[in-house]
């Protein structure tokens, strides 16, 4: 009996090394890269949700808004009518900022996806305010957004006591709901009272950043050019000038590489119908393409190259009420130059190369 329950037991021990050494021969588990798979998924719903936003989230929520008067849901419509008609002026009197939108873990999905990252050259003091002059404009100005109007790179934390507000077109602000996703970032119409009131009537600490080439400087955007509009472009300067607000040039490596845009030469007759466009839209109808959704083919999805965004360092400026011609021409003058500093002394840090300059046109 005893030589039975032997020979058992070892035919069980046999049998546990034996299930051992197989399940540690087993492949082990795909977890990290389903995660991953799953993580860059998410980046792309992330950045493509912004795009769908920023594109159609005005119309969509107006048309929405319009229908809701022909249905039982008429009382609603009404009431939110009322109430925008009240708030009407918020967006051009600081906004309606919101650290908990800024803070949302779908921008750190966004960040990842490029990926984007702001790094600062100097400090800004808290008792300043300041314009930032972000270049370039790109399509979308997926830098910009990222880096002002959310926390996803640590804005705050690099610049204690500094509060960013991102300027994009007024027309933005007409539309329902979109505004209010836009005012939770801390983004602001770009127009005199708007900027106006922030640096003037908002207490210290605040930075407005104006993508300064705008809708025409988007027009010229395409992977490897290096070209901002910025010789005319001085009406930022004499607003610095008025309010006494120190002039902090921006530059983001890789802004124009995320997508890819057919460029019509000057005098044709699509650039003639795209400037046309513009002046009645207010923005640039772009003939771009990205890649599509998770897969190698075309479509609105951004191509996931890195974006490094340069605060450089601060123009000191002082408060001239009625600044003259010569004056504005003399800080337009200091700034195209700490811009072109700024790009030369991180150009090969980023992908370029020595003999690479920075267009101004």
């Amino acid at each position: 009996m005893k030589t039975i329950l032997a020979a058992y037991s070892g035919a069980l021990k046999g049998t546990g090394y034996s299930i051992l050494s197989s399940l540690q021969d087993l492949p082990s588990p795909p977890w990290p890269a389903l995660r991953s798979k799953m993580e860059k998924h998410l980046q792309v719903i992330a950045v493509l949700q912004w795009v769908i936003s920023f594109l159609a989230m005005g119309i969509s929520c107006t048309v929405l808004l319009l229908y809701m008067f022909c249905t039982d849901l008429w009382v609603i419509a009404a009431m939110y009518t009322t109430w925008l008609i009240f708030d009407w002026n918020t967006p051009k009197q600081g906004g309606r900022r919101s650290s908990w939108v800024r803070n949302w873990t779908v921008w750190t999905y966004f960040r990842d996806y490029f990926p984007i990252r702001l790094i600062k050259t100097h400090n800004l003091l808290p008792s300043r305010n300041y314009i930032f002059g972000y270049h370039p404009h790109g399509i979308f100005s997926f830098g910009a957004f990222c880096n002002f109007g959310t926390e996803a790179t640590g804005f705050s934390k690099k610049f204690p006591g500094i509060k960013p507000s991102l300027a994009t077109l007024a027309g933005n602000f007409r539309m329902p709901i979109l505004r209010d996703y836009l005012m939770s970032g801390g983004i602001c119409p770009v127009n005199r009272n708007s900027i106006d009131y922030l640096l003037s009537q908002n207490g210290t600490g605040n930075a407005v950043v104006i993508v300064v080439g705008g809708a025409a400087e988007s027009l010229d955007c395409a992977p490897g050019m290096n070209s901002v509009t910025l010789n005319n472009r001085k009406g930022f300067v004499r607003l610095a000038l008025q309010q006494g607000s120190d002039l902090v040039p921006v530059y983001s490596f890789g802004e124009n590489n995320v997508y890819k845009q057919v460029i019509f030469e000057e005098g044709t007759w699509c650039r003639l119908a795209q400037k046309r466009l513009q002046k009645i839209l207010g923005f640039a109808p772009c003939l771009f393409h990205g890649c599509g959704l998770f897969s190698d083919s075309w479509g609105m999805v951004p191509y996931n190259k890195p974006i490094t965004t340069i605060v450089g360092e601060p123009i000191t400026v002082p408060k001239v009420e009625e600044p003259t011609r010569d004056m504005v021409e003399l800080y337009h003058a200091m700034y195209i130059k700490s811009l072109r500093s700024l790009f030369d002394k991180y150009k090969t840090r980023f992908g370029l190369k020595e003999s690479d300059i920075l267009h101004i046109q």
